[in-house]
């Protein structure tokens, strides 16, 4: 049975190490093809992810912490619709 999106991104909350985030992330990467705001959703998203990582991977701290500048930087590039927050926009958080 295929897991649901949303049970996918639970899982990606829940990782405790760097190697299970890049892991978990790496099942929700959005079709090359996707939408703007599909992508800048999925950048903010793994940046909250990376820098939770951080603050318990203490021995990946500082690579955890490059990956959460890193999506969040990719993410706040591409324009939210509307001109607006994503967090407006979307549940960065679901």
């Amino acid at each position: 049975m295929k897991r649901r999106r949303t049970d996918l991104w639970a899982e990606a909350r829940a990782v405790q190490t760097l190697k299970d985030a890049h892991e978990a992330l790496s099942r929700l990467i959005p079709a090359p093809n996707a939408d703007e705001r599909v992508w800048r959703t999925f950048y903010l998203r793994s940046a909250r992810i990376y820098a939770q990582v951080a603050e318990v991977d203490r021995g990946h701290h500082h690579e955890a912490l490059y990956w959460a500048n890193r999506e969040r930087q990719k993410g706040e590039q591409i324009e939210p619709a509307g001109g607006g927050d994503a967090a407006e926009e979307f549940d960065v958080d679901a």
